[in-house]
């Protein structure tokens, strides 16, 4: 049956909170709510038809996003920004896994969970997700194919925005004319001091509709971060029993180039023995910045 919208008490009713449609010859308003709330059903229906039953969502105390999916767990330790391993810590007290996320354990820390594939699809409402909070998607061990498959999974998902991070920017360079970028994949590097910046240079050439860099946690200066090209940055301090203290001259100057630069800057947290401790307050006043979604170059 066809609809249209009726111009009919459009303004009075708009104000009103209503919706007024027309059916062939029949007009009527319902609140606009209501009307909303129908569709959704009526989307929340089609989509469980199609990819089974609505399923809880993994939520998370991470600031900048609201979800996390980890079709992959487990990693190895590549750089010092891994040292004290959130994931790990967690992995190992619940015993996930046994062994230190080292190099020489990584074959029997990495596990694929090719069942959790299809989580996103069944997360009816739109939301901000992390990939693979436990783990790199793009660990070496991590087959090709299996990463198509995450990507093929966030571009059906497309309600969704996915966040993907890496300390692995090599790969994903060597990767990426490979893969589809669908416009709600934002792809991000991890640099945790100058010594890192290159990670960078990799992110660069990526078609990611948002590129941003994860400056967490930070142990140094920054400065030879170059920002052309990037379009977000997240700081933060270390957080844990073995924390290393962040300096806020280092903090203080990434925000002030990502000013300068027009760039997207979201401070996380001060970081301490837990990660809430130190709050998130920067030079008087909280920073959390997002970017602008911009068309993928393809």
């Amino acid at each position: 049956m066809a609809s249209a919208c009726s111009p009919l008490l459009s303004r009075a009713s708009l104000s009103a909170g209503l919706h007024c449609c027309r059916i062939i010859d029949f007009s009527y308003c319902v609140p606009t709510g209501r009307l909303l709330e129908f569709e959704r059903r009526g989307l929340d229906r089609e989509r469980q038809a199609r990819y089974g039953p609505v399923m809880p969502v993994a939520k998370t105390a991470i600031e900048w996003t609201e979800a996390t999916w980890n079709p992959v767990t487990g990693c190895s330790k590549v750089s010092p920004g891994c040292a004290h391993c959130y994931a790990e810590t967690l992995s190992r007290r619940f015993r996930w896994t046994d062994r230190p996320w080292t190099p020489a354990n990584a074959a029997e820390n990495v596990r694929l969970r090719p069942e959790r594939l299809d989580q996103p699809l069944r997360w009816r409402r739109p939301r901000m997700i992390f990939v693979n909070s436990m783990s790199d998607l793009f660990h070496e061990l991590v087959p090709a194919s299996f990463i198509e498959d995450v990507f093929a999974v966030m571009a059906e998902a497309h309600w969704h925005t996915f966040q993907v991070l890496t300390k692995r920017a090599e790969r994903l360079a060597e990767l990426a004319p490979s893969l589809d970028w669908p416009e709600n994949v934002w792809m991000g590097v991890s640099v945790e001091n100058s010594r890192w910046a290159h990670r960078a240079d990799f992110l660069r050439d990526v078609p990611a509709a948002v590129r941003f860099i994860s400056a967490e946690p930070l142990l140094g200066p920054v400065d030879a971060l170059a920002l052309d090209g990037i379009d977000w940055v997240i700081a933060g301090g270390e957080s844990g029993p073995h924390h290393r203290p962040v300096r806020e001259a280092w903090v203080l100057d990434l925000r002030d180039r990502c000013v300068d630069a027009g760039v997207a800057f979201f401070f996380k947290q001060w970081g301490g023995r837990t990660s809430k401790v130190g709050g998130r307050e920067l030079d008087g006043r909280e920073w959390s910045e997002m970017p602008e979604t911009r068309l993928a170059v393809v």
